[in-house]
């Protein structure tokens, strides 16, 4: 049971050096009632809406980093969203933790026939195989535009469009080898190369935007994450970045005063653009 008095949580009895998930619902629940914190009261759903991406990317950020110590603390985080998403509708009366737990752990059960059931699943490719194709039939999607349709439209752009790609091609639609997919790259750079020769800011965006979702198909057929790539060259770009600057500041010159020429001069010789 919960610890309380009177039918209230006592505070007291909640501080303690070891904890248990029971103790985590009863502290979320302390913290939104009239005898908690007054801002965690306020929280809806929409108002911390950003807070669980943004746990969850310095959750991924702790497993890039090999940080053990951060990840449990993140992955704290990240479970505390989900305790004050529950917790809200728990309030109402329309939601529990167990009700929660019993939909993940029924979502199991189907989607691992291979372990659960009698259906062969001797490799990973034929266990996720197992896993989309029994997503389709529970979510009751008849089409596979349908699991396109089904993609949030939240998800960052480049992890969207792999995602997309990745359940049309299951249909069989997608270039047979990276070959196909670096020509319809090529074909897609010249038509933006064209857009940028004209005023047309509506075709300018279309036809980048065409040529980033062709890139993401290299990606794949190269087996490389497109979202996880690029957050790599954006980690080298900072880090040629900082150099620069540091080659600026050693010099005693302000980093706006130099050229891009003598800004990537100073870090790799050679190059004369700063990405």
């Amino acid at each position: 049971m919960y610890p309380s008095k009177n039918g209230k949580i006592d505070p007291k009895e909640l501080v303690k050096e070891r904890y248990s998930f029971e103790d985590l619902i009863a502290m979320i629940r302390l913290l939104r009632s009239p005898e908690g914190c007054p801002w965690d009261r306020e929280q809806t759903h929409a108002s911390i809406r950003k807070n669980f991406i943004e746990e969850t990317y310095e959750a991924l950020e702790a497993i890039d980093n090999g940080d053990l110590a951060l990840l449990r603390e993140e992955l704290g985080d990240v479970l505390l969203q989900v305790g004050l998403h529950v917790e809200m509708e728990a309030e109402r009366g329309t939601m529990t933790f167990e009700d929660v737990i019993t939909a993940l752990c029924i979502k199991l059960v189907q989607r691992h026939p291979h372990v659960f059931g009698d259906v062969r699943g001797d490799s990973a490719a034929q266990a996720l195989d197992n896993w989309e194709t029994i997503k389709m039939r529970t979510k009751g999607q008849e089409t596979y535009t349908e699991s396109l349709h089904s993609v949030p439209a939240s998800f960052p752009a480049l992890m969207r469009a792999q995602k997309l790609q990745s359940r049309a091609a299951r249909a069989g639609f997608e270039w047979p080898d990276v070959d196909g997919a670096w020509d319809k790259l090529t074909e897609e750079c010249a038509e933006l190369g064209q857009a940028l020769k004209t005023r047309d800011k509506v075709a300018q965006e279309r036809e980048l935007g065409d040529a980033l979702f062709a890139m993401v198909s290299v990606a794949r057929k190269l087996d490389i994450d497109a979202e996880e790539a690029l957050t790599r060259a954006g980690q080298r770009f900072t880090e040629r970045f900082a150099r620069m600057e540091e080659q600026a500041n050693a010099q005693d010159k302000p980093l706006h005063t130099l050229s891009p020429e003598q800004q990537m001069g100073a870090v790799e010789p050679g190059k004369t653009r700063i990405t």
